[in-house]
């Protein structure tokens, strides 16, 4: 079994503010994915959320101050992040986050963090003037210096009425960003540029053409790429699913030629260009502005007319990225995917047929590159993701 999959053991910490209520949900995510949580409070935490709650959630004892007496040896400190494979502290108020940046430990969570071998993040929660502060800007500097991950708030409304940057990333996106804490970084400093999902080309203000891509692979390649330590840039059509959190940028585009347009405003800062968008060959040439009606018995003739190839034009860039293809097909997938490749000049292809992959949670792929053709079994399209990744990350080296 691929390793990243793996269940981990997560040591979360929660600190005293109102974003506490959104780590029991994040607990549950945890436990859903296969993974053991510890949960340590600071004393301020536990007057927003009971630690008989959490006990509840993640089945195990909920520590609070260092004389818990939950240690056997009395070294609570040194065993918790010894037994965890990555510490998260969320909420992490503007408090805790001083006293970590400056080596202070004078409750169980700041010790545990000052004693650690496994990796840490904090997820920030707090109001945006305290966010804002010189100070906290500077705690959070020394934090990223120090090698602490960072999964900086989003922008929104506050509890205290304010709106502003200090919401606490949501719980799923945390639960999606804590396996970046221990993935090994093999696309580490790579600018990658995927596009994912089903271009719409319009007949008229109501009907187009598309197709039944749900952008599951593209997304799961985004978060692959991104947990391998890349900068993912992510263009996108019409989608089924959910987008990554942690990505440098994102934009939709929904026909082929919006697509096309995206991606070559982006492809030139690029070092890796992952085309995985089901994209329409052809476009509606006599497209209406108006809604088309019935005429008795005589159907509208459509015209078309073909889109261009983002493919194969980046490929063509005089400094091309490295660019990897995919080819889902119906039948005779291997010898078509080969020839697109040849035909296409890119170092690397992912066939998979239509039948298994498209719009469903899985994927049986096999990877044609100059030096090897590899098939796996049929996984989940996230292990897919990963197999692309390492494959892509040998080839670059």
């Amino acid at each position: 079994m691929n390793p990243l999959f793996m269940s981990k053991h997560i040591l979360l910490g929660i600190t005293g503010g109102i974003a506490a209520y959104k780590s029991c949900e994040l607990v549950r995510l945890l436990k859903k994915q296969g993974h053991s949580v510890s949960v340590v409070m600071t004393n301020s935490a536990t007057e927003f959320v009971s630690p008989l709650t959490f006990q509840a959630l993640t089945g195990n004892p909920v520590l609070s101050d260092t004389y818990s007496g939950a240690s056997n040896n009395g070294m609570a400190h040194i065993n918790l992040t010894r037994e965890a494979d990555a510490f998260l502290i969320a909420p992490a108020t503007a408090n805790t986050i001083a006293k970590i940046a400056n080596g202070s430990a004078d409750n169980l969570l700041t010790t545990l963090a000052a004693a650690r071998k496994c990796p840490l993040a904090v997820a920030p929660a707090m109001n945006v003037e305290m966010w804002n502060n010189p100070a906290n800007l500077r705690n959070i500097e020394q934090l990223v210096s120090d090698g602490i991950t960072v999964f900086y708030p989003n922008s929104g409304e506050q509890a205290c009425g304010e709106t502003g940057t200090g919401r606490m990333v949501e719980a799923v996106d945390l639960a999606d960003l804590l396996e970046d804490l221990w993935t090994p970084k093999l696309l580490s400093s790579k600018k990658v540029l995927i596009t994912a999902g089903a271009t719409f080309e319009t007949i008229d203000p109501v009907r187009g053409i598309t197709n039944i891509s749900s952008g599951q692979m593209g997304m799961a390649l985004a978060r692959a790429c991104r947990a391998a330590g890349a900068k993912v840039t992510l263009i996108y059509g019409q989608i089924q699913t959910a987008l990554p959190a942690g990505l440098a940028h994102s934009e939709q585009a929904i026909s082929a030629e919006a697509m096309y347009q995206a991606v070559h405003r982006h492809i030139h800062e690029q070092d890796v260009f992952i085309s995985v968008a089901a994209v329409a060959d052809y476009k509606v040439k006599n497209s209406s502005n108006e809604k088309l009606k019935k005429n008795g018995n005589q159907p509208p003739v459509i015209e078309l007319t073909e889109n261009p190839d983002i493919l194969a034009s980046v490929a063509t860039l005089p400094s091309p990225p490295f660019c990897v293809g995919f080819a889902a097909e119906s039948h005779q997938v291997l010898e078509f995917a080969r020839t697109k490749r040849l035909r296409k000049n890119v170092p690397m292809l992912v066939a998979n047929q239509v039948s298994v992959s498209m719009g469903k949670p899985t994927n049986q792929i096999t990877i044609i590159d100059d030096l090897a053709e590899t098939s796996f079994p049929e996984t989940s399209k996230r292990q897919a993701a990963d197999e692309i990744v390492k494959r892509l990350a040998e080839l670059l080296a």
